[in-house]
């Protein structure tokens, strides 16, 4: 039966256009048009150009520091509210503030918890974000989450590689779900690095737990920022024997030192996808769209059917 429902419509934050060009194109609409007037003080008002009355829109946005990410995603979600979009749908490819996730100490904020609660508040119907810091972050939200996996990109670009000994890795203990999932669909051995923080983004100490001799690794995260954690591990492993280490984070935050870490590293390559701009090239630095995930999902949950098939982990 064809579908008669009239065609959603797509918008992006301006840091994000670059991604929502490719998933309204892959979606097969065009992107919608959004002017932002910027005041001398740096206050800005985006202000749709079409009319939005009673259909459903997606606004494509990651959060990522700074603060303007967020604040624009929020006043664009308000002022789709105000003028009568029937569904508004937050798609967040990276959700920012998330590391936020829990009081890890006395008197500090979970900011996580205060960004749902903001783009509730704006106006936002629903979410579609991407391999979350941490999964418990769909419990904040009162709206339905649809949380999608980049291993749906990164596992087939994994399988063409056709490495043998294949060793799936975790730079931390937290990650651990996530390469035994990696594991199990490659069905390979998974290790997991122990680490000790002085201080936020500085590792006092690393630990291996599992054996890498003779093999080719692939340490696998949601993201990466410093890239501290990515290229010790990298040396650990090496040192240990390995034969290659490749790394697939999903967000390449890649803040401070990142890139200089990463190209004098011993990581053959890095893997990410385009959730977030990188700052520049590298040639270590391998990117996997995720455009056709979100477009696939974004035209299922418009027409209102399944998306269980784009979760592989």
């Amino acid at each position: 039966m064809p579908n008669t429902k009239p065609d959603a419509k797509i918008f992006s934050i301006t840091q994000s256009k670059y991604l929502a060009e490719k998933i309204a194109a892959a979606y097969g609409v065009s992107l919608g048009k959004v002017i932002t007037s910027t005041y001398s003080d740096g206050e800005f008002q985006p202000s749709y150009e079409e009319s939005i009355r009673g259909t459903r829109i997606f606004i494509i946005g990651s959060t990522n520091p700074g603060p303007e990410n967020l604040m624009e995603m929020l006043l664009m979600i308000d002022a789709a509210k105000r003028a009568s979009a029937r569904h508004i749908t937050a798609v967040l490819p990276y959700f920012g503030w998330a590391r936020q996730d829990r009081k890890d100490k006395p008197r500090v904020p979970i900011a996580a918890k205060l960004v749902a609660k903001m783009l509730e508040a704006a106006g936002a119907t629903r979410i579609i974000t991407m391999d979350l810091h941490a999964d418990q972050i769909q419990g904040f939200f009162e709206k339905p989450v649809d949380h999608l996996f980049a291993s749906t990109v990164f596992l087939p670009y994994l399988k063409s590689l056709n490495l043998d000994n294949l060793t799936i890795a975790s730079p931390d203990m937290g990650g651990s779900k996530r390469a035994y999932a990696y594991s199990k669909a490659l069905e390979s051995d998974v290790v997991i690095c122990y680490k000790q923080r002085a201080k936020a983004n500085v590792i006092s100490h690393m630990e291996l737990i599992g054996d890498v001799t003779g093999k080719n690794v692939v340490l696998v995260d949601d993201m990466v920022d410093t890239a501290g954690t990515l290229t010790k591990a990298a040396d650990v492993m090496m040192e240990r024997g390995a034969l290659s280490v490749r790394a697939i984070c999903t967000h390449p935050i890649l803040s401070g030192n990142a890139y200089e870490r990463i190209e004098n590293s011993k990581l053959v390559e890095l893997i990410v996808t385009d959730s977030i701009p990188l700052k520049q090239e590298s040639k270590k630095i391998r990117v996997i769209s995720c455009a056709n995930l979100f477009a696939d999902v974004m035209q299922n949950v418009h027409y209102n059917r399944s998306i269980s098939s784009n979760f592989l982990m």
